[in-house]
């Protein structure tokens, strides 16, 4: 049985994938511990000189990587150019702060001299996503493997083409065979390979069911784990905001990888003083979105990833509207080949609705107005989600204090739609998963935090 990708625009095969075999997976695992083994004691300054040789690989073949992005997941070949450079740019950030981020903390007791200091734990599963095929990679195993450890990469088996590229960028950037190395393997197969004595550790990028089960799996093998899973982000929208650049945010938030994202914008919750021009201005500007062939570089929105995601956002949707919501625009399935479906909003939503209650993996939108700010905090953690969260205010310290002591999330933003960066903290609370990627806090995860007491 083989693994296929697919072009979501068209619909037509790619190409197939042969899955591993048993024989290939252990040859792979026990690479991976015996590049360990010596990469732990490896310099500082030869990590260093590696990530900038992979930022360098990845500018080099920007174009090729981002239409390998494009064709294998559909995202416009304008944000597979993005996605490409964030990488770079995470690579030169830790290239940068590593020595400093790697330092050993001196800690004054009694002792002669102590410290804590993080040593690798080894080699490491990725179990990755299809939405950001080499952003969710690199931003986890660009700071691993510079702590240290060494890399499995299980990717959507949707991308393949993805995972075997990344493979080679580590390759040619100059890294040992083991530290990076990706499998072509089902899903099925995956629990095998969390119960394996070689992998130390999971790192899971995806949905929230599917992380109950992975770190249901992982716990049964005492195995730490880090989990990025669902989000249903909310947008506050305060009386005194600036209509015109929350609208805009809103949108961007709401349509990036056609709102196949974790941290997409989902839910917007209104001031009812301001409500009316707001619904005016966004559905409007969801509307004239232009969307269609992801490689035409003036498409603003490609398809959806795959037809089964798509027919599912769709069943969401409707189902809202059976249940008293009020589609504004969008909500169809479009004629002819690929998985499009247009920017869509939805109004009147209410409590017990799939578009309040559940996760729209896609262009839709949820609109929901209310009448205080306390109504607002409610509603916006009023989910089991707590990804990421925004507010638009003119009034910065009163979004500030919403922002940092209200809203229930990892991530919390003020005036701008909710993104990472490799210089900030991301991650989530409740159901979105806990642990943290990038920053000083994403080198350390997957670190054994040693205590070191010298008399």
């Amino acid at each position: 049985m083989g693994l296929r990708s697919i072009n979501p625009a068209t619909g037509q095969l790619i190409e197939s994938y042969n899955e591993y075999f048993s024989s290939e997976i252990d040859l792979v695992l026990n690479t991976s511990m015996e590049t360990f083994m010596h990469w732990q004691f490896s310099e500082s300054e030869t990590r260093i000189h590696l990530l900038k040789n992979l930022a360098h690989q990845l500018r080099l073949n920007q174009q090729a990587l981002a239409t390998l992005i494009t064709l294998e997941m559909g995202k416009p070949i304008t944000e597979s150019l993005g996605e490409i450079e964030k990488c770079a740019l995470t690579c030169e950030y830790y290239a940068e702060h590593a020595i400093h981020l790697l330092s050993p903390e001196l800690i004054k007791t009694q002792a002669s001299k102590s410290y804590a200091i993080g040593k690798a734990m080894g080699p490491l599963l990725a179990i990755m996503p299809w939405n950001f095929p080499f952003w969710q990679v690199f931003r986890f195993a660009g700071p691993a493997i510079t702590g240290g450890n060494t890399v499995v990469l299980k990717h959507a088996s949707n991308v393949c083409g993805c995972a075997l590229a990344i493979q080679k960028l580590f390759s040619d950037a100059g890294y040992p065979k083991g530290a990076f190395q990706c499998l072509l393997i089902p899903n099925v197969r995956v629990e095998q390979l969390i119960a394996d004595k070689r992998i130390k550790a999971i790192t899971l990028t995806g949905s929230t069911p599917v992380g109950r089960i992975v770190a249901q799996q992982a716990g049964k093998h005492l195995k730490k784990i880090v989990l990025e899973l669902g989000g249903s982000d909310p947008y506050i929208i305060l009386e005194d905001a600036d209509l015109i650049q929350a609208v805009e945010a809103c949108v961007t938030g709401r349509l990036v990888n056609a709102g196949q994202s974790c941290i997409g914008a989902k839910r917007f919750i209104v001031l009812e003083g301001i409500y009316n021009r707001f619904e005016e201005f966004f559905t409007e500007k969801m509307k004239t979105t232009l969307w269609g062939d992801p490689m035409d570089k003036l498409t603003q929105m490609g398809p959806m990833a795959r037809m089964n995601l798509r027919d599912d956002l769709h069943a969401q949707a409707m189902k809202s509207v059976d249940k008293g919501a009020k589609l504004l625009t969008g909500g169809y399935i479009p004629q002819g080949e690929g998985y499009y479906y247009p920017p869509t909003v939805l109004s009147n939503v209410s409590h017990g609705m799939p578009a309040w209650n559940e996760e729209l993996f896609g262009p839709v939108a949820s609109l929901i107005k209310v009448k205080t700010i306390a109504e607002a905090i409610k509603v916006a953690n009023g989910t089991t989600f707590g990804l990421g969260a925004a507010v638009f205010t003119k009034d910065i310290e009163k979004g500030q204090f919403i922002a940092e002591n209200l809203l229930e999330a990892g991530s919390c933003f003020v005036n701008d739609y909710v993104r990472s960066d490799p210089r900030l903290p991301f991650g989530g609370i409740k159901e979105s998963g806990y642990g943290r990627e990038l920053s000083h806090y994403g080198i350390k995860e997957f670190m054994n935090i040693k205590t070191v007491w010298i008399k």
